[in-house]
């Protein structure tokens, strides 16, 4: 009878391993969001507890991931803002010759933009487009000591995909990218300028939590369409138009279908909302969670939501 039992047993584990692949750790990637790292924990919690799988994580910027994955140095990351990747997008995955997959949209819906306190908007209306910026003595409210006689535009990271500068100066507006940093020190300009109600106009995006905390106006750019479209593939240094709203989406290694297949398959069918994220976020703003905890919190409230994700 025991000789029996270990059998069945034996059998079970080789079962299991030929569903998980001969890849028992997948590596994800981590863009300098915070968004990111909660899709990232969302997904490590559930591929090591439900899977089986160990997961090892990379902090990398959003250019720099897809050689990675095309290399198989990392194995997927699961927020892409695809209107900046065009060439990327073209390098990596509709040449045959690469090794990376679109592995279907996260589900969230994002748009990058313009922000700055409401307060201001109330004050000068006309800062509500961006015509009001083309005023020196408007924009020279957000002037600073490192700006000069220009406005600031306050940037985050580097890295991000951004045409702040094209846009500047292609609309002739007198402004200066200055880049923080990163999401932080976004948020914590933000913070500063409303303690003192002074003027701040910073590149952030949706959905965010800070939207619940702080009143922030869109500053209506030219509208985006088609031509703009083809420009900022083709030439972006020449934008002159609004960010578009950007359907995010996963890329993963071709490879891993065959060498973790229950990874490759949960990785693709990992879909979520702009309110599954944006709960996330506040939960961390709010109540002081990390972002495991934040992504656990969620996780234990929406089973009917992940179950689905998981390999039949």
């Amino acid at each position: 009878m025991l000789l029996a039992v270990l059998a069945l047993v034996a059998v079970s584990c080789g079962n299991d391993d030929d569903s998980r692949g001969s890849q028992s750790t997948i590596t994800l990637a981590v863009n300098p969001w915070e968004s990111s790292e909660l899709n990232v924990a969302v997904a490590a919690q559930l591929l090591e507890s439900e899977l089986g799988y160990t997961v090892e994580t990379v902090d990398i910027d959003e250019n720099a991931q897809w050689a990675s994955i095309n290399t198989g140095d990392i194995d997927a990351s699961l927020e892409v803002w695809p209107s900046g990747h065009a060439q990327n997008i073209a390098d990596f995955i509709d040449n045959s010759d690469a090794n990376v997959d679109n592995a279907g949209e996260l589900g969230v819906v994002g748009k990058i933009g313009w922000f700055i306190p409401t307060y201001m908007v109330d004050q000068y209306p006309a800062l509500a487009t961006w015509e009001g910026f083309a005023d020196p003595e408007l924009a020279g409210l957000f002037a600073t000591a490192e700006t000069g006689d220009k406005g600031q535009f306050l940037g985050g990271d580097p890295s991000f995909v951004q045409f702040d500068e094209a846009i500047i100066n292609n609309l002739g507006l007198p402004l200066q990218v200055v880049f923080a940093g990163s999401e932080t020190a976004i948020l914590a300009a933000i913070d500063a300028a409303y303690s003192r109600q002074d003027p701040v106009l910073v590149y952030l995006w949706t959905p965010h939590a800070i939207f619940k905390d702080y009143d922030l106006t869109n500053v209506l750019l030219p509208d985006y369409n088609a031509a703009c479209a083809e420009v900022a593939s083709s030439a972006p240094d020449q934008v002159d138009c609004d960010y578009p709203s950007d359907v995010l989406l996963k890329i993963i290694s071709s490879d891993l279908a065959e060498s973790a297949p229950d990874a490759d398959a949960f990785l693709r069918a990992m879909n979520y909302t702009n309110a599954d994220q944006t709960a996330m976020l506040a939960d961390i703003a709010n109540n002081g969670a990390s972002v495991e905890e934040a992504a656990a919190n969620w996780i234990a409230a929406n089973e009917n939501v992940w179950s689905a994700w998981l390999p039949s």
